[in-house]
């Protein structure tokens, strides 16, 4: 039998699509996974530079910048 494993509880789960927080065990493990995301808790790494476009957008949105690396 296939067994999925929750991204944040590490729980042990049998996959269905009657899950609506796959691929979540729960909705609490969802919303802790997209809260992490909002406080910027996980990143995406990438080694191309911002690009110039990239930075305007940021800047009409008056967020910071990404620290470049």
């Amino acid at each position: 039998m296939i067994s999925l494993t929750c991204p944040q509880c590490r729980k042990k789960m049998k996959p269905s699509h009657k899950n609506e927080n796959r691929p979540f065990c729960s909705e609490r493990c969802r919303v802790l996974d997209l809260g992490a995301w909002a406080e910027e808790g996980y990143k995406i790494a990438s080694d191309e530079p911002l690009k110039n476009e990239d930075i305007e957008i940021i800047e009409r949105l008056n967020v910071d910048p990404p620290k470049r690396h």
